[in-house]
This record gives C-alpha cells, sequence and structure tokens, in this order.
C-alpha cells in the first residue's frame, strides 16, 4: 500500500485518496520522457522562488516541462497556499484545510515577476472553496501589484470555477487581466470520477461570463486526454468552448502523479494530438496547443504572442 508523504511536513499528502487501492502505473512512451532539472537557470529561478516566500504549480503539481520552462525562468505562480480545498483524482497538489491568506503575497508576486524580467506572467491558484469570494480579490490586487512593478508585463490568471462565489468572476476580469483562463480538464461524462468538486456547465459559463465581461481579454481553456474520454467527446467539447466563445485551448496528456491517482487509461500517440489540433482549430479556435507534453502554461508567452497575432489576422488587420 502506498502512502503519499508532502515532503515539508512529513504528514500525508493526499490524506483523502489514502483509501484508494493503489493503481498500475503504466511505462511511458519514448515520446513523452523529459529530462531531470540540473541547469544554472533552473536555480536562479528556483532561488527566486524562495527567496519571496512563493509557490509555484510547476512544483506543487509535478509537472513534466519544469527543467524546460524554469531554465528560461519561466514559471506559473501559485497564490494562496500551496493546500487545496478540492480533492481531484487527477491532481498532484495537497489537499486539506489551508491558511489564512498571505496579505503580502500579491506584493511578492509582483517583486519576482520584476526580479525574472517576466514578459508574460501566469498566475494561477488553488482551490480556496473556504473564503467567501472563492479568492477573487486576493487576484486581482496580485494582478494590480504586478501592473504597478511590472507594467508592460502580460498577465494571464489560470482560475478555479469560483463554483457558489457570486461576484467572483466580476472582480477578477474587472482587473483586467490579458488572458482569462480556466480549465474544463475533461469530458463531462469523466467529472463525477475526475473532478467530482466541479460542475461542467458551471465552468462553461464562467468562461462564458468572462468572455461577456472582458471584451479585449482572451479566454483559454484545457483538457487532459488518456483519462478514458472517447474522441467524439472531446469534439463535443470543442463545440461548447466555442459556443461560449473561447479563444485558445490546451490539450494535453494525462500524466498519473502516484498510485493513489487516477490511472492512465492509455498514452495519446502524437499524432492524434495532430488530428486534434486540427480539429480546434477548424471548428475556429483562435489558438489549439496540442502535444503529449502540454500543458496550461507551457510557452504561455509565445502562444500569447500567437493569440494577438491570430486575432489581428481573423479582423483583417
Amino acid at each position: 500500500m502506498t502512502v503519499v508523504l508532502d515532503h515539508t511536513t512529513g504528514k500525508p499528502r493526499h490524506p483523502e485518496k489514502a483509501h484508494r487501492p493503489d493503481s498500475a502505473v503504466l511505462r511511458k512512451p519514448d515520446w513523452i520522457r523529459v529530462k531531470a532539472p540540473v541547469s544554472k537557470g533552473y536555480a536562479a529561478t528556483h532561488a527566486i522562488m524562495r527567496e519571496n516566500g512563493l509557490h509555484t504549480v510547476c512544483e506543487e503539481a509535478g509537472c513534466p516541462n519544469i527543467g524546460e520552462c524554469w531554465e528560461k525562468k519561466h514559471a506559473t505562480f501559485m497564490i494562496m497556499g500551496d493546500t487545496c480545498t478540492r480533492a481531484c483524482a487527477f491532481c498532484n497538489v495537497k489537499t486539506g484545510l489551508p491558511g489564512a491568506l498571505d496579505p503580502n503575497e500579491p506584493v511578492h508576486v509582483g517583486e519576482a515577476t520584476a526580479k525574472l524580467g517576466l514578459a508574460h506572467i501566469v498566475v494561477t491558484s488553488v482551490d480556496r472553496d473556504d473564503l467567501a469570494d472563492g479568492g477573487a480579490d486576493h487576484f486581482a490586487q496580485t494582478i494590480r501589484a504586478i501592473r504597478e512593478r511590472c507594467p508592460s508585463t502580460t498577465i494571464e490568471v489560470l482560475t478555479p470555477d469560483f463554483l457558489r462565489k457570486d461576484g467572483a468572476v466580476e472582480q477578477v476580469v474587472a482587473a483586467r487581466p490579458d488572458v482569462f483562463n480556466h480549465n474544463l480538464e475533461t469530458v463531462p461524462s469523466l467529472y463525477r470520477e475526475i473532478r467530482p468538486g466541479a460542475r461542467y456547465e458551471h465552468s462553461l459559463r464562467l468562461l462564458e461570463r468572462a468572455k461577456e465581461l472582458g471584451g479585449a481579454t482572451f479566454t483559454k481553456s484545457g483538457i487532459m486526454v488518456g483519462l478514458g474520454e472517447t474522441t467524439a467527446e472531446v469534439l463535443a467539447l470543442m463545440d461548447d468552448l466555442r459556443a461560449a466563445q473561447v479563444d485558445f485551448l490546451t490539450i494535453g496528456q494525462y500524466l498519473q502523479p502516484t498510485r493513489k491517482h487516477a490511472a492512465i487509461d492509455r498514452f495519446v500517440p502524437p499524432e492524434e494530438f495532430d488530428a486534434l489540433r486540427a480539429a480546434g482549430e477548424a471548428k475556429g479556435f483562435l489558438l489549439v496547443a496540442a502535444s503529449p507534453l502540454t500543458r496550461s502554461s507551457y510557452h504561455a508567452a509565445d502562444d500569447f504572442a500567437r493569440l494577438k497575432a491570430a486575432r489581428h489576422a481573423a479582423l483583417g488587420r
């Protein structure tokens, strides 16, 4: 029986998954292997994060691209602590009762953005169902702190769903992020198993509302494949996102963090990702990023430039 411990406390990282039987871990195919992070750039980024007392989803979620991204001083800041109130079957972020918000965190994120010299920054968070606004005001404060210190930096937020938190999305969009991202994660038929604390239709409406409020703000969403979904379900999800006027879709391979997490149904080969990208582009997304190692924030700065170019082209400029 596997017990997953948190490296900082020595306590179970996923107490809600302790009762689950160990699942088989499939051997990774050659197309999905990455190098261990050992570069000087990686070390420098790590030092800046620790100096400012910041968390990153790169570390907490065990992202396979951390070596490549941190070498280039690209990181996705995870605000509002490292403990999530949800217990999604796919996620490696630890679950429990979070602590109080750090009122200085927005300033620290702004300072770290300046030190890293970021042209584009991604800010995400744990779910904070314990907060009256789900953390929406903290997102807004962080956006404003980045703008104050780095006025030329473009800002992408990857928010939770703010389920049952009236007015939350309005607070975040009012702070004027350049990209509003919220991930659907998977197809509706798998929500009960993979994302039990969320509601598919609510997440769609959140994205639609962000577009209604945001005007020029790009909207974005992402999913994982390899969890047991069918191609027809993925194509239907694309239609739902386009109906909500979402601009950008990311599709990546699900990777099982531990034996206590949802098992991988299969490793999707690169040619199937190519076909999904082509299908999404045909449905009208401004941009579709699809590959085994694609993640929501992977190559975010380059993708933002591509988004702007695609919009200009679509408007005939």
